[in-house]
């Protein structure tokens, strides 16, 4: 959503259409329940005064908007990036975001961890949860300050790490998938979700670029998983970003 993928360089930004900023959407500069500053992943730059910003975010914080929010007068995008800078919990496994459509039914969410996880289900409820694409040997819940863009485009998802390793996954959606914008965007957790995102955001270099999905549910030994939260995670000031490509 915030920017188009190049196969060479990474990621140029795109004209098409301005990003969603889910911290503005979200209220983080006002800094509602369970959200407080601290210091980001730079603690200095030639281009501004002092350390840069981050948000660090903890179990209290209740955070959602309506997607209508981000994309007021135009449609989901079919293709985007989800672009943040991020610091989640070390060893947590938890939903950094969830897009939930009218029904409330889980359309997209990114899920962090040892092995991080792309949800999305269009309105064909395509890919199914045993075909989200899920990212082995990548450890985002490390305790480190991570750049991480999740690109989609056509039938693929990629995941670049710090602007550095490329990983490309399948995304068998359909030929043109539409993702409900009448329904929420929650921050942190999946509804019904008993784990919590913890750690922090990045809010001057994290931007998070968003489109389609729905509600993943697992099974563990014969009980459906009720979700993950974020519980304390850093997010620089600028970080969430929506923006078709």
């Amino acid at each position: 959503l915030g920017a188009k993928l190049d196969p060479d360089v990474g990621f140029s930004p795109s004209l098409s259409a301005e990003p969603a900023d889910l911290l503005k959407v979200l209220d983080f500069h006002n800094l509602p329940d369970g959200i407080s500053k601290t210091t980001g992943f730079c603690t200095s730059r030639r281009s501004s005064k002092g350390a840069d910003v981050a948000y660090r975010v903890t179990k209290d914080a209740q955070l959602s908007a309506p997607t209508k929010q981000l994309f007021p007068v135009t449609p989901f995008p079919e293709d985007f990036s989800i672009l943040t800078t991020v610091k989640a919990k070390k060893g947590g496994q938890a939903f950094l975001i969830s897009i939930y459509n009218e029904q409330g039914i889980q359309q997209v969410g990114v899920e962090l961890g040892r092995s991080p996880v792309f949800l999305y289900e269009d309105h064909m409820e395509k890919p199914g949860p045993e075909n989200y694409p899920l990212f082995r040997g990548i450890n985002l819940s490390d305790g480190k300050w991570h750049r991480v863009a999740f690109s989609v485009h056509k039938k693929n998802v990629t995941l670049i790490l710090d602007c550095k390793k490329k990983v490309t996954k399948l995304l068998d959606r359909s030929d043109h998938p539409i993702i409900d914008v009448n329904g929420i965007i929650v921050f942190g957790t999946r509804i019904l979700d008993e784990e919590v995102f913890e750690e922090g955001i990045s809010s001057a270099e994290h931007r998070r670029m968003l489109r389609g999905g729905k509600e993943r549910r697992r099974e563990r030994g014969g009980e459906e998983d009720k979700g993950e939260k974020f519980v304390t995670s850093y997010f620089r000031k600028e970080v969430l970003e929506i923006k078709p490509l």
